[in-house]
């Protein structure tokens, strides 16, 4: 593992434009494969889980599958009074014409009113999935507004699932690109900050964008194998420019210390081969732990955290290979450039007649800076009262986790400033029974269809008196008399608790004492609601295997790159302790009201099903990233001989800026998420915000030291941490020995 990054950054250092055009060529090879080839997008099949996806599958093989619905809605001008029933007809009349002439138009139903009459609407249904409906929205969209000029006198607007699903899209690229103009400026002053040089500034942010495009092409050929839910490109622009920009700044912040210490002695590839030495393990250890802790997703049975571990693997992978191959290359192209310079800035003067003094060597720093230093003296002197009080802090605010509430985040749920929400909301009051519906999926022979369609309206007959039902139902059946389906409209939005027992009552009670009679057949309930009641269950029922995959992979990987099974469970409780404290922030501030005006959103009162184990998953591989980083440094020194004490001082001292630095990109990146309107990736934003904050301030600069310092060289059991022959050799020497 130290060996194979020195090769390669030997042959990159030495073979620069070899390199340099390599790396770009392969990243042009990736991208434009992948425009080639195109992505796979998930089918609605994909998305089927629990009860509720096994009734949908049923249905789909009747052909009784969810169909693209479009609604248009027509009422009064606002402050314009009640609806002016002969015009409201005209333009009904006006809609169902102009929308039987569009070829994407499966069907146009005829105009229902409202029972109060201040509305009308028109269905649309149209062809082809589910999914793809928003693809073919945009002329029913058009139609729509011509009829509203058409009709100036009333409010002619339209909305669905596809035209919903639009509108999210579009908000959501928006937000991305809002994302992007505020996390790489930040990103670029905070390298310019460290680094005090523009080339040097710009070098992770060229790497970081190229590996992201390189990731998004490879993404596109991998979802062939695991479909894309849609999400994959998020997730590689989210984790692709945080580690992008990490591994690059832990290289070269190590590269600009070894020429510093070198003062000259070496030439910049002996140079670069040093920091590859070091680092450069660093960075594919890290790697490795990130795509394995992400592919620990693949364990959830889900197609869209499916494609948030193809993304998260890809591009992190993706971002190593940029750190050991073109990386090495550039600074060694800028180190002989620097030299050029200085000789040509000497030759000059020297004409002049005014020799210029050699330049003295940059100080290495190898201590702590003022804020570290006065952190970490309360650890070093009372390491067992920090460990306590910091703990105490984390399980704090870990605390509120214990009223966490898991929920799908639907339709409903989406932000206010998409159009078709709006009219969503306006549809919704003027006909409360389009809210929801549940759907009683029955598969049974051919001769039992009779039995089968009295037994659904018998339920149906029994629902029409349930107080949390709408009373209106549906029954239609299969061409081969196979598969049945009741429809049942649910007045009640699916978030809330009248929705949710309405289901309960028909899978528990209304489908026993009907359906239940029926020999053989196979029963199962969809719909809106159980879908939005199926999906967290189904996340509950996966979360053990995950996080027990998860907790067996971080300590592997710890073990694996250390020598050490202590180090591997302080790894393990830490990142456990870590992901609770944020988690428990998370819920204190979404589940409750109190920061809706400060963040922009709605409380639901409820976490997104799928953040918590995104968080987890996520945050065990990018934690890693600093663990590796500070234990390589303390081991390094213990390595030339050092008490552990002295060494995890010295360690997290000189690693603290590095730290500190990654940081920083890694919380702008995550922050500016939590700027979106989507709730679940703003909370996702937050939650990794907050995670990395925490883990790079409390843990690794509080908790981490202070529990090394109290274990001594207990730490390293079952190694022998003084010995040479326990770890590698010292990644320093060997180069600096070969190059005189």
């Amino acid at each position: 593992m130290t060996n194979l990054p020195v090769r390669i950054a030997r042959w990159s250092a030495w073979h620069p434009w070899r390199a340099i055009g390599g790396w770009f060529l392969l990243v042009a090879v990736c991208l434009g494969a992948g425009i080639l080839v195109g992505g796979n997008p998930a089918t609605a099949d994909d998305f089927q889980v629990g009860e509720a996806g096994r009734a949908e599958a049923m249905a789909s093989e009747g052909g009784l599958q969810q169909k693209p619905l479009e609604r248009v809605l027509i009422t009064a001008k606002p402050g314009t009074g009640r609806l002016d029933r002969a015009a409201a007809d005209a333009a009904a009349r006006d809609v169902a014409e102009a929308m039987r002439r569009l070829p994407e138009a499966r069907s146009v139903a005829a105009p229902v009113y409202a029972s109060n009459g201040t509305a009308v609407r028109v269905d649309i249904t149209l062809k082809g999935a589910e999914l793809d409906g928003k693809k073919h929205v945009d002329p029913l969209l058009a139609q729509t507004a011509k009829v509203q000029a058409a009709h100036p006198d009333l409010r002619v607007e339209e909305t669905g699932s596809p035209s919903i699903s639009k509108g999210v899209d579009e908000l959501r690229g928006k937000d991305l690109q809002r994302t992007e103009v505020i996390a790489l400026p930040v990103t670029l002053v905070t390298l310019l900050v460290v680094f005090s040089s523009i080339a040097l500034a710009i070098v992770p942010m060229l790497l970081a964008l190229s590996s992201i495009a390189a990731a998004v092409g490879l993404s596109m050929l991998a979802s062939h194998v695991f479909p894309d839910a849609g999400v994959g490109t998020n997730i590689i622009l989210l984790i692709g420019l945080a580690v992008g920009v990490d591994y690059t700044l832990f290289y070269l912040k190590r590269e600009r210390e070894e020429r510093a210490r070198a003062g000259g002695r070496l030439t910049p590839q002996a140079v670069v081969e040093v920091a590859a030495a070091t680092s450069g393990r660093a960075v594919v250890i890290s790697g490795l732990a990130v795509a394995l802790s992400s592919a620990t997703l693949y364990l959830a049975d889900d197609v869209i955290f499916s494609s948030i571990a193809t993304g998260a693997i890809v591009v992190t992978l993706v971002a190593v290979v940029s750190s050991l191959t073109v990386l090495p290359a550039l600074l060694a192209k800028l180190g002989v450039r620097a030299e050029r310079r200085a000789q040509r800035r000497a030759a000059r003067a020297t004409r002049r007649g005014t020799p210029v003094a050699p330049k003295q060597p940059r100080r290495t720093r190898t201590g702590p800076g003022r804020i570290t230093a006065a952190i970490l003296r309360p650890t070093s002197r009372h390491p067992a009262i920090t460990l306590v009080v910091a703990t105490l802090a984390m399980l704090a605010l870990a605390a509120p986790v214990l009223s966490l509430r898991l929920t799908d985040m639907g339709r409903e749920t989406h932000p206010r400033v998409i159009p078709a929400m709006q009219t969503y909301d306006r549809l919704n009051q003027a006909f409360p029974e389009l809210k929801a519906v549940h759907q009683v999926v029955v598969r049974a022979n051919p001769d039992q269809t009779a039995e089968v369609t009295s037994a659904l309206r018998d339920l149906a007959r029994r629902a029409k008196t349930d107080p949390d039902l709408a009373g209106t139902a549906e029954v239609r059946t299969s061409a081969d008399h196979r598969i049945s389906m009741l429809e049942l409209a649910v007045p009640h939005y699916v978030s809330t608790e009248a929705a949710l027992t309405s289901l309960q009552r028909v899978r528990d009670t209304y489908v026993p004492a009907t359906l239940g009679k029926v020999p053989g057949a196979q029963i199962a309930v969809t719909g809106d609601v159980a879908r939005y009641a199926d999906y967290p269950e189904h996340q509950k029922q996966k979360l053990p295997l995950i996080i027990g995959a998860l907790l067996l992979a971080t300590f592997a990987m710890t073990v694996w790159a250390f020598r050490s099974v202590v180090l591997g469970l302080v790894g393990v409780v830490l990142n456990l302790l870590s992901a609770a404290a944020s988690l428990g922030l998370l819920v204190l501030v979404f589940q409750g009201r109190w920061a809706q005006g400060l963040l922009d959103f709605t409380s639901t009162g409820s976490i997104g099903s799928r953040v918590p184990l995104f968080l987890f998953v996520i945050l065990f591989g990018l934690s890693m990233d600093y663990q590796v980083f500070v234990i390589s440094r303390i081991r390094e020194t213990v390595l030339r001989g050092v008490p552990t004490r002295k060494a995890v001082l010295d360690g997290i001292g000189s690693s603290a800026s590095v730290v500190t630095s990654a940081a920083i990109v890694m919380v702008t990146v995550f922050a500016s998420f939590a700027a979106l309107h989507i709730i679940e990736m703003k909370q996702i934003g937050f939650s990794l915000a907050a995670a990395v904050l925490l883990d790079a301030v409390i843990i690794r600069i509080l908790i981490l030291p202070a529990l090394m310092l109290l274990l001594g060289e207990k730490v390293w059991w079952p190694s022998r941490s003084g010995h040479q022959g326990d770890g590698d050799p010292s990644p320093v020497q060997r180069p600096l020995a070969k190059v005189g």
